[in-house]
């Protein structure tokens, strides 16, 4: 099990490549062949770590967007 894992975190992929596949599945534009290619590639904790500052993105973007439409209406 530690041997699957440790092959896994040494993928090809680099972090940044990471963000750009993340990006991609959050907008749901990413083309079959191309979502196949990355989870060949995608490194699983570059992975968590990329999802996870994108859930973050979302949320501080949507608190962001309520604040200022609250604010136009006062």
């Amino acid at each position: 099990m530690t041997e699957d894992l440790k092959e896994l975190s040494q993928r090809k992929l680099n972090f940044f490549q990471t963000l750009k596949a993340v990006s991609w599945a959050m907008f749901g534009v990413r083309k079959g062949s191309g979502y196949q290619e990355d989870m060949a590639k995608l490194n699983p904790v570059h992975l968590v770590i990329a999802g996870l500052i994108g859930g973050v993105i979302f949320v501080v973007a949507l608190v962001s967007v309520a604040t200022w439409a609250i604010s136009l209406l006062k």
